[in-house]
């Protein structure tokens, strides 16, 4: 087992690692909108989405990999009535084949956070 970890994606705010990797995946902790320069969160679905992926894509570049290898994703909103907005910026970022992905509503989510997106990535 190997710890991920780069400076481009927010530190992880609990004890868990920002990726692990082993036995050829890397398992990414799910992403909160955080931009790592600022310690903020953008306002609005779209804009967390885009930073929540943007998080994702910065650990698996620090493996040493991209998004194209993402094999499943974990969406978790805060409101399911965001998904199809959501869903619009997250097809900005992958492309067919597309990763599986499930898509849960919680009641709340870290900081206030609007969704947080984990990922897993063959290498």
């Amino acid at each position: 087992m190997k710890a991920i970890s780069t400076k481009n994606a927010p530190a992880a705010i609990g004890p868990y690692s920002q990726a692990i990797e082993v036995n050829g995946f890397v398992y990414a902790s799910g992403q909160l909108p955080i931009n790592p320069e600022t310690g903020e969160m953008p306002e609005g679905i779209q804009a967390q989405t885009r930073q929540s992926l943007s998080n994702a894509r910065a650990i698996l570049e620090a493996a040493g990999l991209s998004l194209s290898r993402v094999v499943k994703t974990t969406v978790l909103l805060a409101d399911i009535a965001d998904f199809a907005a959501m869903n619009e910026v997250y097809s900005e970022f992958f492309a067919e084949p597309f990763p599986a992905r499930s898509a849960f509503a919680v009641k709340a989510l870290p900081k206030g956070a609007q969704v947080e997106i984990e990922c897993i990535a063959a290498k």
